[in-house]
């Protein structure tokens, strides 16, 4: 991660947006352009971590102008932490290819992690595809901001670069934004703005049907629970 003399660099950015993707060329396209919509005043760059995409995932992130940094596809918290090692913003965001901001994500969230004194924050969210991902969207805004340690999505987190590197990113184990979740919070405050802020894809849902789902990340979460986070 990002060494901490870069806080509060006046030339830098406020915000590192980090979109790991392998493969992805058929949503990455719809993330980066909400990306390139944002309607702020916060300087922002955007870094996509290309898991040696055999697709047209790079030259997408390229055209987009982001940087794009390439990784083995080793894992999503692999990718993650070398995002965050590059940037150079005060602030890492985390989004998936095939999450889109809406145009008020920056203003909105950075007004709210600052308002209440934050370390680190997400937002409700819409899932978007069948009917029944609307369980899991609930799941997520009613269920995980509501937890005495919030479980912050991968796919829509922003955390201060400090209170990142305090707790070594993201721990390489099954369901590491869980794990991640919780390391943080048991010593930052972290919460969810009430207001939703991104869009993501209820694919896995709408291929594989919402029981399997749920029992995929449910066996995800024993594995975490194995390893001790």
């Amino acid at each position: 991660m990002a060494s901490d003399d870069r806080d509060g660099d006046a030339d830098g950015p406020d915000v590192s947006f980090v979109v790991p993707a392998r493969n992805e060329a058929e949503y990455l396209r719809g993330a980066l352009a909400s990306l390139a919509a944002l309607d702020t005043d916060y300087a922002y760059e955007v870094i996509v971590v290309n898991g040696d995409s055999s697709d047209g995932t790079p030259a997408i992130a390229r055209e987009y102008g982001a940087t794009v940094l390439r990784e083995d596809g080793s894992s999503i918290a692999a990718a993650r932490n070398l995002g965050a090692d590059r940037a150079a913003g005060e602030w890492l965001a985390f989004i998936d290819a095939d999450t889109r901001v809406r145009a008020n994500y920056l203003t909105e969230l950075l007004g709210f992690v600052e308002a209440e004194g934050l370390a680190a924050a997400s937002s409700y969210c819409r899932i978007t595809g069948p009917r029944r991902a609307k369980a899991m969207e609930l799941t997520i805004n009613h269920a995980f901001s509501r937890l005495e340690r919030p479980i912050m999505p991968g796919f829509n987190c922003l955390v201060h670069r400090r209170a990142f590197a305090e707790i070594g990113g993201f721990p390489d184990v099954a369901n590491e934004d869980t794990a991640f979740s919780r390391s943080l919070a048991g010593r930052f405050p972290t919460a969810y703005c009430p207001t939703v802020l991104v869009e993501s894809s209820g694919r896995r849902i709408a291929d594989a049907g919402l029981t399997r789902t749920l029992w995929h990340y449910l066996r995800l979460d024993v594995e975490r629970l194995r390893a001790d986070y």
